[in-house]
């Protein structure tokens, strides 16, 4: 597992842990479902050993043939019999990933306060697509805008930032180009920590707009030039939220696999546990990268994260996530 050749293929090549289940049979999912709800108390395992090895889209097709046979929808029938985190979780695996998230974003707004940790890791960690679609279900799900939304919902430095992911411009090819490196190291540093307080928005743009490889040329040379790690400079340059993202946006272009990882991580530390975290990654990245990021963990933290998930959680929840984890 030597050093960086790994990371230049996960992150070219991350690997799921669910993939679509090829011995698919819809009737005989939705009788063993029906069939676990029935009678005094519920056969939790049975759920866990379906949902868990069925892939998002599987799982949209058995929602469906569940409420054509039953005339009953699977998501109550669920709610009824579940409860706890395990019910969160296995609600979150029967939506679509992409409306899950967007409920995920409202929840974020919703009330008094923003949890901005859940914006930052959403939208810092989005594709073009990812946003397209967001903007889309946003409004089909909450008939609400979610520009307006995000703009209403924040301000300042911060605001102008998500805004610019929000418009899903960035570069999203494999090329780098050297001389655009320079230029956009130079901008950094003389945005940051060469200047008397720091420039946002040269650091905003760049690190929106930007591929990935190309960021990470732009962040070695801007150590070069600094003599600083940009972690670092942002460390010492920023706080709050915008450093948050800023964070995000500089481990995303390094290594999202390793980002995901960070976060899990940070859900299991110290006192209490941050289950919301938990379900959203290891159910949002399970057909993504989820294999990839087991490994990111492993290599990071010197334990695998089957074993950290198996010290913080319990019951028919921690089954539900080792099976997800494959």
């Amino acid at each position: 597992n030597g050093g960086l050749n790994v990371h230049n293929s996960c992150c070219l090549f991350p690997q799921p842990t669910i993939v679509p289940y090829e011995d698919f049979d819809v009737i005989a999912d939705i009788k063993g479902i029906r069939k676990a709800c029935k009678g005094l108390g519920t056969d939790e395992q049975a759920i866990i050993d379906i949902l868990a090895n069925r892939s998002s889209s599987q799982r949209q097709e058995i929602k469906q043939a569940y409420f054509e046979k039953y005339d009953d929808e699977l998501v109550d029938k669920l709610k009824s019999e579940l409860s706890g985190n395990f019910e969160k979780a296995i609600l979150a695996m029967l939506d679509p990933p992409v409306i899950y998230a967007v409920k995920e974003l409202r929840k974020a707004m919703k009330g008094p306060g923003t949890d901005e940790d859940v914006l930052v890791e959403i939208l810092c960690t989005a594709t073009n697509a990812d946003i397209a679609m967001f903007k889309e279900c946003y409004f089909q799900v909450h008939e609400r805008d979610l520009d307006a939304d995000i703009e209403g919902d924040t301000s300042g430095d911060v605001r102008n930032l998500l805004m610019a992911l929000l418009q899903g411009n960035r570069d999203e090819s494999y090329e780098v180009d050297e001389e655009l490196a320079e230029q956009d190291a130079t901008a950094l540093f003389e945005a940051g920590e060469g200047r008397f307080g720091t420039d946002e928005s040269t650091f905003s743009y760049i690190l929106a707009s930007r591929n990935y490889l190309q960021l990470q040329a732009t962040f070695k040379i801007y150590e070069q030039l600094s003599g600083t790690e940009i972690l670092d400079a942002i460390e010492n340059e920023t706080s709050g939220t915008l450093k948050k993202c800023y964070t995000a946006l500089v481990r995303v272009a390094k290594n999202p696999q390793l980002y995901f990882a960070r976060r899990l991580n940070n859900a299991m530390k110290g006192a209490g546990t941050d289950e919301d975290t938990i379900i959203r990654i290891i159910v949002c990245r399970a057909e993504y990268d989820l294999e990839t990021i087991k490994d990111m963990y492993l290599e990071k933290y010197d334990v695998s994260l089957k074993d950290a998930l198996r010290d913080e959680c319990s019951g028919d929840f921690k089954r539900l996530l080792l099976a997800i984890c494959h």
